[in-house]
């Protein structure tokens, strides 16, 4: 059975990892809510969530794991040994790791997108060049890279789509939650209302 792992870690942005959470237990993935420190995490916007479980060496069995971002959060992610070190292991077994908003740093600083093309919240692609010089930025809403299993999201609007992506890239069918979630909907009118 395919298992997702979502990293929480204090000042993330609350949206960009319930949404992941939200379409992937919709469509019956065993979603786990991971937090960095403690499974009491306090979000960017004072938001309490509870998680399941803490960071430990039980991420490395994990089909995916993926980070919200937030900038606090994301440099939460980011300087953290333990997830470093268990990140860095789960890339060289080439399994499937996502990053959106401001957490592509952490995936910058791990190695992990070396070579790879992302995107992530405008201005961080800055940062992220110093540690990844050889990643390749986009300005699309979501990247999949799947050479380097790397799925990478701009933004809290992008949460939606970043959670589809992730869907995707793990070889489930998004057609049918997409219209029951009126996100097909959503995408074709977004236009009209500008």
């Amino acid at each position: 059975m395919t298992k997702v792992a979502v990293v929480f870690a204090d000042g993330c942005e609350e949206v960009e990892g319930l949404s992941v959470v939200d379409v992937l237990r919709r469509l019956n993935v065993e979603t786990d809510m991971v937090g960095l420190k403690s499974i009491n995490v306090l979000g960017d916007h004072n938001i309490k969530l509870t998680c399941d479980k803490v960071v430990d060496d039980s991420l490395l069995d994990y089909d995916l794991v993926a980070f919200p971002g937030g900038r606090t959060g994301a440099e939460n992610l980011r300087d953290d040994k333990k997830l470093a070190d268990l990140m860095v292991k789960r890339h060289k077994q080439g399994k499937w790791d996502a990053a959106m908003c401001a957490a592509p740093i952490a995936l910058g600083r791990y190695g992990v997108l070396d070579n790879a093309d992302y995107t992530c919240y405008p201005g961080f692609e800055k940062q992220i060049e110093k540690d990844a010089p050889t990643s390749h930025f986009k300005e699309t809403i979501t990247v999949t890279d799947n050479d380097k299993k790397v799925i990478t999201s701009r933004g809290p609007a992008t949460a939606w789509a970043y959670a589809y992506a992730i869907a995707d890239a793990l070889g489930i069918d998004t057609t049918e939650i997409k219209k029951g979630m009126l996100y097909d909907y959503l995408a074709t009118h977004i236009q009209e209302s500008l």
